[in-house]
């Protein structure tokens, strides 16, 4: 462990007050996945077991450490309990914590950013767990932007911290928690399990973890979970389960948008990221929030130089006028936006369902993906039978809509049509899929792609 005044001596950055925070630069042990220590910037935020007031002094020791931390390409974890921003030194504070802001903000993308929470993370330092890339928080913790006594007394309405804005509400409805652990010790393990995926940098790979998994190895498995009911449910983690390397997944949000999946994962060795529909919670169709979800995980994944798996099963857009009235085309887009500038290798693979415009938005080839498979029984089409007619054979009879529904299906509803068309790379036995997305990622390796020079696109927050 080297201490932060000691790094920044060499790196001739001047010296700076400690305030209640400390940085420095550690060697952490991946257990986890055997690749070796990493060297990460850490830096704790609190005082004696107790929230620290995020004064100048802190911020400054914050905004230091970070800086360090950019110019030698190395990760941040930041671990934090404060009590807000410092009333007494008013707007010295509030520019204090304005300047950590902007510093990470300058790591987005550059180096991977991390936040434990093990107590309150009060007022606009809150908002720093929206910047960073991920946010661990501890059972005990808590955070919001305003307190439970401003909320009553613009509101009449009287809520406690944990309802406004502890752990589990975090991880449930807002998004904010990447995980939610235990305790401090749990946290920093969570820590550690996340950067064994992830390079120390942009212009790193991601470390290549030891496998005794065989790359080629049949996965019968995988297509075993799929129901014969074209509407039966499943879990899609066991079916990313068995084509990844085993005990190689780690979940992120698992209880926000839980009709989508995202998660890390290897396969022969190779950190991945999966996006996975979930047709256990909402049918696996998408909405606002799983929109929302999948599109950050893919630009993270773009930004760090992991490579792509989606696992497509979804019958589309969640309906309904609520969902519209709140944004649905501007949330919807995020996630087309992430996969249509995404340079990383991309894999697909159609599980079951892929209907309509959530048949472009998850990964399809119109976007861009490298490879598409498909499974033999998946159904690819505009909308399913029942769907087509009701607005096709809405006149006719029972019997005839009957009629109509077995002819659609037999004819579209199936890979071939859109493999014929050069939608669909292959189709395949789900048996074969390890193999194939293993076989792909080898030949993909060396992908690059030169993108149009520009400041950034407009993205569709």
């Amino acid at each position: 462990m080297t201490d932060l005044d000691d790094a920044v001596d060499v790196l001739g950055v001047a010296r700076f007050v400690a305030g209640f925070a400390q940085a420095t630069i550690r060697t952490l042990d991946d257990s986890l996945s055997g690749v070796g220590g990493r060297t990460v910037m850490w830096i704790e935020c609190d005082h004696d077991d107790e929230p620290a007031r995020l004064d100048a002094a802190t911020s400054q020791q914050l905004e230091a450490g970070i800086k360090v931390a950019l110019d030698q390409r190395l990760p941040v974890v930041i671990s934090i309990s404060t009590s807000g921003t410092d009333i007494e030194e008013g707007m010295i504070a509030l520019d204090g914590w304005g300047r950590v802001a902007r510093r990470l903000t300058a790591c987005s993308g550059i180096v991977p950013t991390l936040m434990i929470v093990d107590g309150p993370a009060v007022s606009g330092p809150a908002l720093l767990l929206g910047i960073v890339d991920f946010a661990i928080l501890t059972e005990r913790s808590s955070a919001f932007v305003n307190g439970p006594v401003m909320v009553e007394q613009f509101t009449g309405i009287g809520i406690d911290v944990e309802e406004l804005g502890g752990a589990a509400a975090h991880a449930r409805y807002t998004g904010v928690a990447t995980m939610v652990v235990a305790d401090r010790a749990a946290a920093e393990a969570a820590a550690h399990d996340l950067l064994a995926y992830l390079p120390d940098n942009v212009d790193q790979e991601p470390p290549r973890w030891p496998s005794t998994d065989p790359a080629d190895r049949s996965c019968p498995g995988a297509g075993a979970q799929i129901p014969e009911s074209s509407t039966g449910s499943y879990d899609v983690r066991k079916v990313a389960a068995e084509i990844v390397d085993e005990d190689s997944i780690l979940e992120l949000r698992d209880r926000w948008a839980a009709n989508v999946v995202t998660a890390f994962a290897t396969v022969d060795g190779r950190p991945v990221g999966i996006v996975a529909n979930q047709p256990m919670v909402l049918a696996g169709t998408l909405d606002i929030p799983a929109s929302q979800k999948a599109a950050r995980f893919v630009a993270f994944c773009d930004a760090f130089n992991l490579s792509i798996i989606t696992l497509v099963d979804t019958p589309g857009f969640y309906p309904g006028k609520d969902l519209e009235w709140r944004g649905m085309i501007r949330h919807g887009a995020q996630l087309v936006f992430a996969y249509a500038r995404a340079s990383v290798p991309r894999i697909c693979v159609i599980l079951r369902k892929s209907y309509g415009g959530a048949y472009i938005v998850m990964d399809s080839k119109t976007m861009g993906n490298d490879l598409c498979l498909a499974w033999p029984f998946s159904e690819i089409a505009v909308m399913g039978a029942g769907q087509a007619a009701a607005i096709l054979a809405r006149r006719s009879s029972p019997e005839e809509k009957a009629v109509f529904e077995a002819d659609y299906a037999e004819r579209l509803l199936n890979p071939y049509v859109a493999a014929e068309r050069g939608f669909i790379d292959a189709v395949i036995d789900p048996a074969d899929t390890r193999a194939h997305i293993a076989h792909a990622l080898d030949v993909l390796a060396d992908k690059r792609e030169d993108l149009v020079q520009r400041k950034h696109g407009n993205s569709p927050f």
